[in-house]
Protein backbone atom coordinates (compact mmCIF):
# COMPACT_ATOMS: atom_id res chain seq x y z
CA UNK A 1 0.00 0.00 0.00
CA UNK A 2 1.71 3.74 -1.13
CA UNK A 3 1.30 6.07 1.46
CA UNK A 4 0.06 8.72 -1.34
CA UNK A 5 0.21 11.86 0.80
CA UNK A 6 3.45 11.85 1.62
CA UNK A 7 5.88 12.26 -1.13
CA UNK A 8 9.97 11.98 -1.26
CA UNK A 9 11.93 13.51 -3.81
CA UNK A 10 15.59 12.66 -3.99
CA UNK A 11 16.99 15.86 -5.61
CA UNK A 12 21.00 16.83 -6.50
CA UNK A 13 21.51 18.61 -3.18
CA UNK A 14 18.61 17.40 -0.73
CA UNK A 15 15.95 14.92 -0.15
CA UNK A 16 12.71 16.87 -0.27
CA UNK A 17 9.48 15.92 2.04
CA UNK A 18 5.97 17.16 0.98
CA UNK A 19 3.51 15.90 3.35
CA UNK A 20 -0.33 16.37 2.88
CA UNK A 21 -1.87 14.38 5.26
CA UNK A 22 -5.58 14.17 5.45
CA UNK A 23 -7.26 16.52 8.10
CA UNK A 24 -4.05 17.99 9.03
CA UNK A 25 -1.94 20.68 8.48
CA UNK A 26 0.51 20.20 5.13
CA UNK A 27 4.67 20.56 5.76
CA UNK A 28 7.57 20.23 4.08
CA UNK A 29 10.95 19.93 4.48
CA UNK A 30 14.48 19.85 2.60
CA UNK A 31 17.32 17.27 3.88
CA UNK A 32 20.76 18.37 2.52
CA UNK A 33 22.67 15.14 1.79
CA UNK A 34 25.90 16.57 3.59
CA UNK A 35 23.89 16.88 6.66
CA UNK A 36 23.30 13.03 7.08
CA UNK A 37 24.70 11.65 9.83
CA UNK A 38 23.16 8.29 10.60
CA UNK A 39 20.38 6.08 9.25
CA UNK A 40 17.98 3.73 10.32
CA UNK A 41 15.83 1.32 8.85
CA UNK A 42 13.19 -0.11 11.23
CA UNK A 43 11.17 -2.86 10.27
CA UNK A 44 7.79 -3.44 11.67
CA UNK A 45 5.16 -6.57 11.30
CA UNK A 46 2.96 -6.52 9.16
CA UNK A 47 0.32 -3.73 10.39
CA UNK A 48 2.84 -0.79 10.57
CA UNK A 49 5.04 0.81 7.66
CA UNK A 50 8.12 0.09 7.75
CA UNK A 51 10.40 3.51 8.55
CA UNK A 52 14.08 5.02 7.57
CA UNK A 53 14.57 7.75 10.47
CA UNK A 54 16.81 10.48 8.83
CA UNK A 55 19.63 11.95 11.26
CA UNK A 56 21.22 15.08 10.53
CA UNK A 57 23.59 17.36 12.35
CA UNK A 58 21.57 20.09 12.20
CA UNK A 59 19.38 19.00 15.12
CA UNK A 60 18.65 16.17 17.91
CA UNK A 61 15.32 14.68 16.39
CA UNK A 62 15.56 12.36 13.76
CA UNK A 63 12.79 12.61 10.50
CA UNK A 64 10.61 9.78 10.11
CA UNK A 65 9.87 8.55 6.69
CA UNK A 66 7.50 5.57 6.11
CA UNK A 67 8.76 3.09 3.19
CA UNK A 68 5.23 3.24 2.07
CA UNK A 69 6.07 6.46 0.68
CA UNK A 70 5.80 8.03 -2.81
CA UNK A 71 9.67 7.79 -3.07
CA UNK A 72 10.39 5.75 -0.27
CA UNK A 73 12.23 3.04 -1.77
CA UNK A 74 13.79 4.94 -4.12
CA UNK A 75 15.35 6.87 -1.43
CA UNK A 76 16.63 3.75 0.58
CA UNK A 77 18.03 3.25 -3.00
CA UNK A 78 20.05 6.44 -3.08
CA UNK A 79 21.46 6.51 0.86
CA UNK A 80 23.02 3.21 -0.31
CA UNK A 81 24.20 4.70 -3.69
CA UNK A 82 25.56 7.66 -1.99
CA UNK A 83 27.44 5.52 0.76
CA UNK A 84 24.78 6.86 3.77
CA UNK A 85 23.50 3.55 4.09
CA UNK A 86 25.35 0.25 4.11
CA UNK A 87 23.94 -2.08 1.11
CA UNK A 88 24.40 -5.47 2.98
CA UNK A 89 22.63 -4.05 6.31
CA UNK A 90 20.18 -2.75 3.79
CA UNK A 91 19.63 -6.63 2.12
CA UNK A 92 19.51 -8.06 5.65
CA UNK A 93 16.96 -5.21 7.25
CA UNK A 94 14.24 -5.76 3.98
CA UNK A 95 14.58 -9.31 4.42
CA UNK A 96 13.92 -9.54 8.29
CA UNK A 97 10.84 -9.99 10.12
CA UNK A 98 11.26 -6.89 12.55
CA UNK A 99 13.99 -4.98 13.76
CA UNK A 100 16.15 -1.81 14.25
CA UNK A 101 19.07 -1.34 11.39
CA UNK A 102 21.59 1.93 11.69
CA UNK A 103 24.02 2.96 9.97
CA UNK A 104 26.74 3.52 11.03
CA UNK A 105 26.15 1.39 13.90
CA UNK A 106 27.09 2.25 17.89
Amino acid sequence: MTIDWFVVTCEDEAIHLSVRPPGQDSWSVDIPWASIIRVCFKVEDLTTSDGIYVFTDLGDESVAIPLEAVGGNELLVELVRRGLYDEDLATVATTAGMGLFCWPPD
